[in-house]
């Protein structure tokens, strides 16, 4: 629902209707943070439970080339070095998810910035912020889709016996509930003055 709302707010902006673009962007940044909190959850799940069994899957590091932005970039390129450095699959696997939570939760961060800023009109450089939430967008949908990965390892590597536990515990994951602007984050607006 995330890329639907920002790929309605970037054919809204297309057509210049931006009051309802601006809407639809800041309802992708909620719908972002929600998504992105069970993620960072299921990333614990896989941490807390990979540390109770013997056997964890064994993984390949984050590559450069599918992240556009430099966030992403820059965890990817600190997981391809760990990779390296580290020589149990074990530690591999754990940092994997380490490197892939953080990452999620900064681009979270970096979205509603920009969302934020479209949102209210204040960029005085709406074309960049416009651009930033495509590039983190694509950065989050490829964490998505390496925890996708992940995930589907893991469950193979699992005894059977415990397929029931650890499907309860990522259904146990809490979603936040829904930002609300009756309490809206102070920030320095980009604005000159």
């Amino acid at each position: 629902m995330m890329s639907v709302s920002l790929d309605d707010a970037l054919s809204l902006r297309a057509r210049g209707e931006l009051v309802r673009a601006r809407q639809q962007v800041s309802m992708s940044a909620d719908l972002l943070a929600r998504l992105a909190a069970s993620l960072t959850g299921a990333c614990g799940v896989l941490t807390h439970r990979g540390r109770h069994i013997s056997n964890v899957p064994n993984v390949e590091p984050l590559n450069t080339e599918n992240f556009r932005g430099e966030t992403a970039q820059t965890a990817a390129s600190w997981n391809e070095f760990l990779h390296r450095v580290l020589f149990a699959s074990r530690s591999r696997y754990f940092q994997k998810l380490r490197i892939l939570s953080e990452t999620v939760q900064k681009l979270v961060v970096e979205y509603n910035d920009a969302a934020e800023d479209v949102a209210a009109g204040i960029s005085v450089q709406p074309g960049d912020c416009w651009d930033k939430l495509e590039c983190v967008h694509y950065d989050f949908t490829t964490c998505l889709r390496e925890a996708e990965v992940l995930v589907k390892s893991f469950v193979r590597t699992l005894p059977g016996e415990q397929l029931s536990a650890f499907a309860s515990e990522l259904d146990a994951v809490p979603v936040p509930r829904r930002r609300t602007t009756a309490n809206p984050r102070t920030r320095i607006s980009r604005a000159s003055a």
